[in-house]
Order: C-alpha cells, then structure tokens, then sequence
C-alpha cells in the first residue's frame, strides 16, 4: 500500500495518469491498478516517469480486465508503443504479479 505521502509527492504524474484513463476511456478499478503499480517504483528521472506511467496503464488495465492495445495506450500517453513494450512486464513482476505467457 502506499502513503498518503506518495500520492502527494507524485499528485501530477497521477494527475496525468488519470487524463490517459480519460482518453481511454478506462475503468476505475484499471486506474486504480495503473496508480498502485506506478507508486510501487517510481522512477528519479523525470524523462523515465512518462513511459512507467504509460506502462502502468497498459499492465493495470490488463489486471483489471479492461485492456486496451499498447498502440492505444501509447497514443494516449505521448510515448512510442516500445516505452510501453519495454516495461510493463517488469512492473507486474515487481508487484508480484505473473505477466500473461502471450
């Protein structure tokens, strides 16, 4: 779980997290997932945040059962569909979750 704290520090990036589940349309149990997976590690580099939010959506839109393309998602966010692809799977193993075998 993460502190009050953490969604204070990040309150933009969550900000910019809930803009992308506006454009996509996405499920409150999706952002939900996307917000808890960021928060689990978000990353110092300010360039590094966009892409890890982006696949945050993408993974906790697909946990929640609300998925949409990486394509979609990347478009939404304003990162390449690679930023995506690169990431998301790491950031379901680091929240102990077992990325699907496809």
């Amino acid at each position: 779980m993460h502190s009050a704290r953490d969604r204070l520090e990040y309150e933009p990036w969550l900000e910019q997290l809930d803009e992308i589940g506006d454009r996509l349309d996405l499920s409150a149990e999706a952002r939900s997932c996307a917000t808890d997976l960021f928060l689990l590690d978000v990353p110092e580099s300010d360039r590094s945040k966009r892409p890890v939010l982006a696949a945050s959506v993408y993974a906790g839109a697909l946990v929640a059962g609300d998925g949409r393309t990486q394509g979609a998602v990347a478009d939404a966010a304003d990162v390449s569909r690679l930023s995506i692809q690169s990431r998301w799977k790491d950031l379901l193993e680091a929240a102990g979750l077992e990325p699907p075998g496809w």
